[in-house]
């Protein structure tokens, strides 16, 4: 692992040419929806095309750190450091041995910052103000938010400029998407007037089954000018990929999940306003 200097990493850009980041969140309080892995895979696939990312992990899980094959025992200045106020965020971010991939990660002591922000001042804004030193060193931030609407993913909430919700392609998955989007209403409202819902992402869909489509049109009748038209298919490969710390991308390459986030990034870019570059050279698969 090793610590990135942001601005020694731009040594040579002109301060006129470096533009604040777009910050994103990556939310939904129900757990095993894909959140992690579709925030890391676009993560991926931004870096892929030269883009400057870091990827933000916000959940005490750590599965973002994980599935980059971050050691966590071996860290020492984390999210939660950063979000005390013990260290600068400049110090907690981390190389992600791909290029233009960075990381700020995130261990199971992160759980306790929930608890020690609960009398500080601007609680809710503390991400939010440890990433101003460094927005302007990337193109995009994702954040990757815990499976709950807590304090944590306030903070990430209060961050973005947007918000991307995976939502798996399952009856149950629907029962929460009201109280999130209230969630964000109440957020946008009260704390950050400029955030806005990206998209809605339907993840593990299996187009054998009717529920799978059924669920697909509920939504697009729930977020007709939201849902993004890539459906993130469940496949065994993308289930193997974090173990071994790898983004699907690299640990197969031609496999219908690693082609499925190519169509969400270029997607995504393209909601954005912003150009779909073209990829660099790929790793090869395991």
């Amino acid at each position: 692992m090793v610590q990135c200097d942001c601005y020694t990493k731009l040594a040579g850009v002109s301060r006129e040419t470096i533009m604040s980041a777009r910050i994103i969140a990556f939310a939904n309080q129900k757990g095993g929806v894909g959140k992690t892995t579709t925030a890391v895979s676009l993560a991926g696939e931004l870096a892929y095309r030269g883009l400057r990312v870091l990827l933000i992990d916000l959940d005490p899980q750590g599965n973002a750190t994980t599935s980059l094959g971050i050691d966590k025992q071996r860290l020492r200045t984390t999210t939660y450091e950063v979000l005390i106020g013990n260290a600068p965020t400049e110090l907690a971010i981390l190389e992600t041995g791909r290029e233009q991939l960075y990381l700020l990660p995130a261990t199971m002591s992160l759980a306790g910052a929930a608890v020690e922000l609960v009398d500080v001042p601007r609680r809710e804004q503390r991400l939010g103000d440890a990433l101003l030193p460094v927005h302007e060193a990337f193109d995009w931030i994702l954040i990757d938010c815990p499976p709950s609407l807590g304090l944590l993913t306030l903070n990430g909430l209060c961050a973005s400029r947007g918000v991307v919700i995976p939502l798996q392609c399952e009856y149950l998955a629907l029962e929460g998407l009201a109280q999130l989007k209230n969630t964000i209403d109440l957020v946008r409202s009260s704390l950050n007037p400029h955030l806005h819902i990206t998209g809605v992402v339907m993840t593990m869909y299996d187009g054998r089954t009717n529920l799978a489509q059924q669920v697909v049109e509920e939504v697009r009748r729930y977020f007709p000018q939201r849902i993004f038209n890539t459906l993130i298919p469940r496949t065994i490969r993308m289930s193997e990929a974090p173990s071994y710390g790898k983004l699907i991308s690299e640990y197969d390459p031609q496999s219908r999940g690693a082609q499925a986030y190519r169509m969400l990034c270029e997607e995504l870019l393209r909601r954005e306003g912003e150009p779909v570059t073209v990829a660099t050279k790929r790793s090869g698969a395991l």
